[in-house]
């Protein structure tokens, strides 16, 4: 008894430090107390005991009530697998799409209903995309999340639907039958699109990453704006790039092509 008692405690502490670090969004730099109490909704003392035990250990660091992530919170981040070692394995492939497009490269995987960025290149032509390493971005409204989508199994798009399509742009597709039908090309073809749907002014084109067989793993992306990149253009390239990764990840010469007809789609 007394030690589910304990359990449960031990839970509790870890749930709120937890939110105290993921009150922090992207654009913040820092946090006072009071902000982090109000996002966190948890008593300011028990903010400041936490936090004062987070900055002993390095996941926090500041000084008079006013905190930053800190630099152990990045060195853990580093040592995850999967984003350690495919971030490894597809950089090559990241750096000759980039020189071949001069566009901004991302690679993506999917959590759940939602991507998040890996890795990204870009150069001085840049775009103004809300993407970043380490982000996250709603999976049915980017061309990575799509790309994984398609060739996923029927549970992974079943997930997507029921959590909703929500609006980010005027552009961004929220019934469910279109995207079926983006998806079904895309399973078709090996290549997603995104057109102004996550962010407006910017188009990708992305195509899905297998290991050991036909496990899909990720997505690989050239992103621009519409005003200059022409994704339908460059969807070879992308495709032979996510082709080439695959291969070096391990899939047999004798699996299926992507969008062989076993993914999301074929029902």
């Amino acid at each position: 008894m007394h030690s589910s008692i304990r359990d449960a405690a031990a839970r509790s502490v870890l749930e709120r430090a937890f939110r105290i670090l993921d009150a922090f969004s992207p654009a913040d730099r820092e946090l006072t107390l009071a902000e982090v109490t109000r996002r966190t909704g948890i008593p300011k003392p028990t903010v400041h005991r936490l936090a004062g035990e987070l900055l002993v250990l390095g996941l926090l660091e500041g000084e008079r009530g006013v905190y930053r992530l800190g630099l152990r919170m990045f060195e853990l981040g580093q040592l995850v697998p999967l984003q350690r070692d495919l971030r490894e394995e597809a950089l090559p492939f990241m750096q000759d799409l980039f020189e071949a497009t001069h566009e901004t490269v991302h690679l993506a995987v999917l959590d759940g209903t939602e991507v998040v960025y890996i890795e990204k290149i870009s150069g001085h032509r840049r775009v103004a995309a809300g993407s970043r390493i380490g982000g996250r971005l709603p999976a049915h409204c980017t061309a990575v999340g799509k790309a994984i989508i398609a060739v996923s199994p029927p549970g992974v798009l079943d997930a997507v639907l029921a959590e909703g399509l929500a609006r980010r742009t005027a552009f961004t597709i929220t019934v469910p039958s279109v995207l079926r039908k983006q998806l079904a090309r895309a399973a078709r073809v090996g290549v997603a699109y995104e057109r102004e749907e996550s962010d407006l002014g910017v188009t990708c084109a992305a195509s899905p990453i297998y290991r050991f067989g036909e496990q899909v793993v990720a997505a690989i992306s050239i992103t621009g704006p519409v005003t200059r990149l022409d994704p339908e253009r460059y969807a070879p390239t992308v495709r032979l790039a996510a082709l080439a990764l695959s291969r070096r990840l391990g899939r047999p010469s004798a699996a299926p092509a992507i969008g062989s007809g076993r993914g999301t789609l074929a029902r």
